[in-house]
């Protein structure tokens, strides 16, 4: 099977989006699968307003069509609604070409949250978008619910998986992290103003809080948080590492779809702390108590978490491949019949 797989999000940036994409696609080529990635990285781009590590493609609409055309796809998968997902979207319309989507980020949210403005004003735009899409993609059934809620009904189950030969329990323990007071509270992630990071941080919880990742808040997060261990960015094995030396893994978003960073956390046997809101309720569920706690009040959740069982929580997050999250991926594939006869001939 010919895939072309179009993303707004890639590298440089480094996100879960960009790590599950990326991880994805690698499993499609490795089962033999011809996947054609159209991405900004490929074409002249700007970056996007107060959010400079995104790039936008500009200018962009004939070669995405000039390339689907020569790619011949049996499968579109428009992951991001960018300006790359626009222009793919326009070439399956006017091809009657099927195809699907995938709801990464609650765009209306993250606006609402730069802007003053309510999310409703920005829900029109996400139904035009995906509203033609034989499957959308989400990662919980609580989002697809939400997305039904919006008149959005064709979902497909997507979820996501870690690197279990990485993420584990018996990771060495990060170099930078050692000796620092326990409880060691750890989060992982964009270091922006939807990721709601001062709630975290203002959790009045003794003991010591480490902030791994970039992003447009940090410098003035450091400013105002000087007893907080900003390490900046941390892959691979480094990455393990951080998660393996805490004692909580700490997720104040109340805005992301799933949260890849709490699945790797419960991985290497440390529990979530979190707002009771999509991706905390999605993950934790009914197994409150033993791989993590959910509270209005963070700094509660956080002294619950610390309870958690780190067997349960690694036991929890073995459920996670990568293997059943492409398996997934290909299910939702919405196939163009017509194309694969041709190339089956």
């Amino acid at each position: 099977m010919r895939i072309a797989l179009v993303s707004d999000a890639w590298r440089p940036q480094i996100n879960g989006v960009v790590r599950t994409l990326e991880t994805t696609v690698g499993k499609l080529r490795a089962r033999g699968y011809t996947v054609e990635t159209i991405t900004p990285d490929q074409f002249r781009s700007i970056p996007c307003p107060s959010y400079p590590e995104i790039r936008l493609a500009i200018g962009s609409g004939r070669e995405v069509a000039r390339r689907l055309t020569g790619f011949g796809a049996d499968a579109v998968h428009i992951a991001t609604e960018g300006p790359l997902g626009w222009a793919a979207r326009r070439w399956c319309l006017d091809q009657h070409m099927p195809f699907s989507t995938s709801f990464h980020t609650r765009f209306p949210d993250y606006v609402a949250l730069r802007t003053g403005l309510p999310p409703s004003w920005f829900w029109p735009v996400v139904r035009r978008f995906h509203a033609p899409a034989a499957t959308i993609m989400t990662a919980t059934r609580m989002l697809a619910e939400e997305l039904a809620g919006q008149r959005l009904p064709q979902t497909h189950r997507w979820s996501r998986g870690v690197d279990l030969d990485l993420f584990t329990p018996a990771a060495p323990r990060l170099a930078a992290m050692m000796g620092l007071p326990h409880p060691i509270q750890l989060y992982v992630g964009r270091v922006a103003v939807e990721k709601n990071i001062d709630a975290f941080l203002d959790a009045p919880v003794n003991g010591s809080k480490v902030v791994v990742g970039d992003g447009p808040a940090r410098a003035q997060l450091q400013q105002r948080y000087p007893m907080v261990h900003f390490l900046g960015p941390l892959h691979g094995a480094e990455l393990a590492s951080a998660y393996a030396s805490a004692d909580v893994f700490v997720f104040p978003s109340r805005t992301d779809t799933f949260g890849l960073v709490m699945i790797e956390a419960l991985a290497t046997g440390t529990p979530i702390a979190g707002f009771p809101v999509h991706g905390p309720l999605d993950i934790i569920g009914e197994a409150e108590g033993r791989i993590g706690a959910m509270d209005e009040d963070l700094g509660v959740a956080i002294r619950k978490a610390l309870t958690a069982q780190p067997a349960a929580c690694a036991a929890e997050g073995r459920r996670y491949s990568w293997d059943a999250c492409t398996d997934q991926f290909v299910a939702g594939l919405c196939v163009n019949t017509t194309m694969d006869l041709r190339h089956a001939a």
